[in-house]
């Protein structure tokens, strides 16, 4: 994402496959692919790298960048916990993670596969954001970890979020019996370590994440305009609701600061006149006015849904969810519908960086 949260930059793409066999991951590419312009096609970029925007924790994980709204998006659905549609998010939540004894230990016999892929945009700086995939198990738990972490003004809060954010929701002690809340708390924690330990406050991030618990429970939060959606039956059902200024004017005004739209700045509103989205990590200039407490949902992966989709705006300011959702709908391999779907966005226009992750189911 570009500066503020604008517009991107420009220069060739990253794809990234991982094919997750629930108990095993492969990583089958990792490849920073640049224009012939500047050095060859599908050269492979060093992991050492200062400016390498790839990260490899351990062997059974791979990170990368990435950035990507829609008129028709619903509020996101409350597919476990609903029976009470007054209840807060922690009420809902509170338990459900651990209300199936079975699944203790029990993973899923439901294979499932993800791939990414991502294209850097038309703008003159430089990649700004990152993903995260990762297959782990954890307290006999089958976890797949997924974000796409959509940095703008810089990179260093997005690369910042790829490292820290998943440790830190996991190490929360109470994240299986009251997961918002450790979620929130998580979050919280991390923004402040990112006020506090980088220099640029200027610099910030969206983040949505997703963790797919032995494959048929899947937690969601999401802080921005990055977004989650799922597909069942062939229908879009939005996971994440995004964060703009004209949805959450409440909000930012409630904390002293006010909505603007800026003649030259793409015609959107702003926060202050500068930042395209109510909720984000760093951007420490206007953190009085902002906040990067997310929206946490937790979903059933129930046996119609066909795949899930995380994806930066730089998609979804061309695509609707619906034709995301129609536009990979006979592609059988994640890999090739990430790849798919970026190819599309920019054929229709898109000049922001564009990255996405698919999960198949």
């Amino acid at each position: 994402m570009g500066l503020n949260g604008i517009v991107p930059y420009h220069l060739g793409n990253l794809t990234l496959l991982i094919e997750n066999k629930f108990h095993a991951s492969k990583f089958l590419t990792c490849i920073w692919e640049q224009p012939k312009d500047d050095f060859t096609r599908g050269e492979k970029y060093s992991e050492d790298e200062d400016n390498n925007n790839v990260g490899d924790n351990n062997d059974e994980e791979k990170t990368a960048d990435n950035d990507a709204v829609d008129d028709d998006q619903e509020e996101g659905e409350y597919l476990l916990g609903d029976e009470d549609p007054t209840a807060t998010e922690e009420e809902l939540y509170k338990g459900i993670l651990t209300k199936d004894a079975d699944d203790k230990h029990e993973p899923s016999t439901r294979q499932f596969s993800h791939g990414c892929h991502l294209v850097r945009g038309k703008m003159d700086h430089g990649m700004e954001d990152y993903i995260f995939a990762q297959h782990r198990n954890l307290n006999g738990y089958d976890l797949g970890l997924y974000a796409i972490f959509d940095g703008h003004s810089g990179r260093d809060v997005a690369k910042y979020l790829q490292s820290h954010l998943f440790e830190n929701i996991l190490s929360e002690p109470d994240f299986w019996e009251n997961p918002v809340h450790a979620i929130k708390r998580a979050c919280k924690a991390t923004d402040d370590e990112i006020l506090e330990n980088i220099a640029d406050s200027r610099g910030g991030s969206t983040a949505v994440a997703a963790i797919l618990i032995n494959g048929v429970k899947l937690v969601v939060a999401n802080v921005g305009d990055s977004r989650a959606i799922a597909c069942k039956n062939g229908v879009a059902k939005p996971l994440t609701v995004d964060h703009e200024p004209e949805k959450e004017r409440d909000l930012v005004e409630s904390r002293g600061g006010f909505v603007v739209t800026m003649p030259g700045l793409g015609n959107v509103p702003r926060v202050d006149g500068v930042l395209s989205m109510t909720r984000a990590f760093g951007d420490g200039r206007l953190k009085d006015h902002i906040t990067a407490e997310p929206d946490v949902t937790i979903q059933k992966i129930e046996e119609d849904t066909e795949f899930i989709i995380l994806a930066s705006d730089g998609l979804w300011k061309v695509m609707t969810n619906q034709e995301a959702c129609d536009c990979i709908k006979d592609v059988d391999d994640a890999y090739k519908a990430s790849k798919k779907l970026v190819k599309e966005a920019k054929s229709m226009g898109s000049y922001d960086d564009i990255s996405c992750i698919v999960v198949m189911f």
